[in-house]
């Protein structure tokens, strides 16, 4: 499992780019440069009317399983070679869900090891568009699940930050 890394282990601007590019990343290897470049949604639609007809119960939200790794996370992925975040985003998502979905706020962005190599993960809230999901090589399930079931589910437990996220910019209490 992967340890947080702090900011302060490398200096103020550990990844030698600007705000929200890639420059300095070397091209052609995978995730750019000695850190994994990747991005990611919190891929949401509202939650199903209340009983008493007072509103809707809190969103459902997309996690994904992984049967390579057999886990559960929500969609993300490596940034391709001189491919932007958002982008990267919209990709992945649609890779592993099947769903176009359209990039609301940002949320935080997660930095850990994997394999002793660092690795920086932005993410997005999101609301699908248009799709389906499709069982596939990378991907063999999806499930919808309400925020305290999904963070239950989430194999890593540092995406639950990123599910109290989605929740407080929604104006829900975590």
């Amino acid at each position: 499992m992967g340890e947080r890394l702090s900011a302060a282990a490398y200096g103020s601007n550990p990844y030698g780019r600007g705000p929200g590019g890639v420059r300095g990343a070397r091209k052609g290897t995978a995730g750019y440069g000695p850190t994994v470049l990747a991005a990611g949604a919190v891929l949401w639609v509202p939650g199903p009317p209340k009983k008493k007809g007072s509103g809707r119960k809190k969103p459902r939200i997309a996690l994904v399983h992984r049967p390579k790794y057999d886990d559960w996370s929500l969609p993300k992925g490596k940034l391709d070679p001189g491919e932007g975040w958002r982008a990267a985003a919209l990709r992945e998502v649609l890779e592993e869900t099947g769903f176009h979905c359209e990039l609301g706020a940002e949320l935080p962005t997660q930095h850990y090891l994997v394999q002793g190599r660092p690795k920086e993960v932005r993410y997005w809230s999101a609301v699908p568009t248009k799709g389906a999901f499709t069982p596939n090589r990378e991907v063999d399930r999806l499930e919808w699940l309400p925020p305290r079931k999904a963070r239950e589910r989430l194999t890593h437990a540092r995406d639950g930050v990123l599910v109290d996220a989605l929740l407080r910019l929604l104006g829900y209490a975590v």
